[in-house]
């Protein structure tokens, strides 16, 4: 996750509050509640991906032999952020092992599964899971707001739209993640066509 200069400038302040509570202005307030909301949205974006990625790399893998490349350079990428490979995944690069690619990511896939097998086995759970929901932030200790009475929730806006008219927008995960290069086979393995 990554954080811009006037998100950055929000938390600064709300860490130096929180060493030393003093009373705050309104806006200040304000600006920690919208950047509570945009890391809660950032962190259930996160998931949503998680999910989409995990849900393409299972269409890949069921279309093997086709999908061959595009299958093991999700696996790759999805190894490297943490999954745990499935017996499916083992299977399939079992069956692709006569490319060096696929007997590299064999013996590494093997590795993992079988840490997690150790780990499961001695009580531990080696899956990455998502963090507990954390309770929202409705209000800062010290500040306006303890001197009067709490106001109404808003609503929150739309996700994706900005809250207020200052607000950047929540960007798309293709505006975050960049677009996927494929590797170009070396000349000796391209088809003559």
């Amino acid at each position: 996750m990554a954080f811009g200069a006037d998100e950055l400038r929000v938390l600064r302040r709300a860490l130096a509050i929180a060493l030393h509570p003093t009373p705050l202005p309104d806006e200040d307030v304000q600006d920690c509640l919208r950047l509570a909301g945009a890391v809660d949205e950032a962190v259930s974006e996160a998931g949503r991906l998680r999910a989409f990625l995990l849900a393409d790399l299972a269409r890949y893998r069921d279309a093997l032999p086709g999908s061959v490349t595009g299958y093991l350079e999700l696996l790759q990428d999805a190894v490297a952020a943490g999954y745990d490979p499935r017996p499916d995944d083992l299977a399939a690069l079992r069956a692709l092992r006569g490319r060096p690619v696929a007997a590299a990511l064999l013996q590494r896939c093997q590795v993992l599964a079988e840490r997690s097998v150790r780990a499961r086995l001695a009580g531990r759970s080696a899956a990455v899971t998502a963090p507990a929901p954390r309770g929202r932030l409705l209000a800062l200790p010290g500040g306006r707001a303890a001197e009067r009475e709490p106001e109404r929730p808003k609503a929150p806006a739309a996700p994706g739209r900005p809250q207020t008219p200052g607000e950047r927008p929540m960007p798309k995960p293709s505006e975050v993640f960049p677009p996927r290069r494929r590797p170009v086979p070396p000349p000796g393995e391209r088809a003559a066509g």
